[in-house]
């Protein structure tokens, strides 16, 4: 989502769009991947540093709750975020350096799909997190 997109959703949801909300708006449309609280909080500083690390976390909420953002609880790590208007896609963390890699499978979800109907259900929603490390080369 743009950051005007972000912005006249919570206007229609009658919220306050403060300068630093803002900021954190326009920090969201500008990075890829899946950033956490502090490295927003870090980025938003640079531009306004009267953003506290609160500031960012009840932003994050307010879009998470607004259906905008998703928040990804990976193993080990804290909190990162991503748009919500993306394509559905699983994930791939590295353990060793924390990098999340976006990946999509057709066989993969036709797969689930079979199990699920096997075992007599419907799938209405999942998440799927791979955990690993580079291969060493030999």
């Amino acid at each position: 989502m743009h950051a005007k997109g972000y912005l006249d959703l919570m206007r229609r949801h009658g919220l306050r769009v403060t300068p630093q909300r803002r900021i954190i708006l326009q920090l969201l449309e500008e990075r890829r991947g899946h950033p956490d609280a502090t490295a927003i909080h870090r980025l938003a500083q640079e531009r306004d540093p009267r953003i506290s690390l609160a500031t960012v976390y009840r932003t994050m909420k307010v879009l998470e709750d607004l259906g905008a953002i998703q928040r990804h609880l990976f193993e080990g790590g804290p909190a990162r975020f991503e748009n919500a208007d993306t394509d559905h896609h699983d994930h791939l963390i590295d353990i060793d350096t924390g990098k999340v890699i976006e990946f999509s499978s057709s066989r993969i979800e036709k797969l689930q799909e079979e199990i699920a109907d096997r075992l007599g259900y419907e799938i209405v929603h999942h998440r799927l997190e791979l955990y690993g490390r580079k291969k060493r080369q030999e």
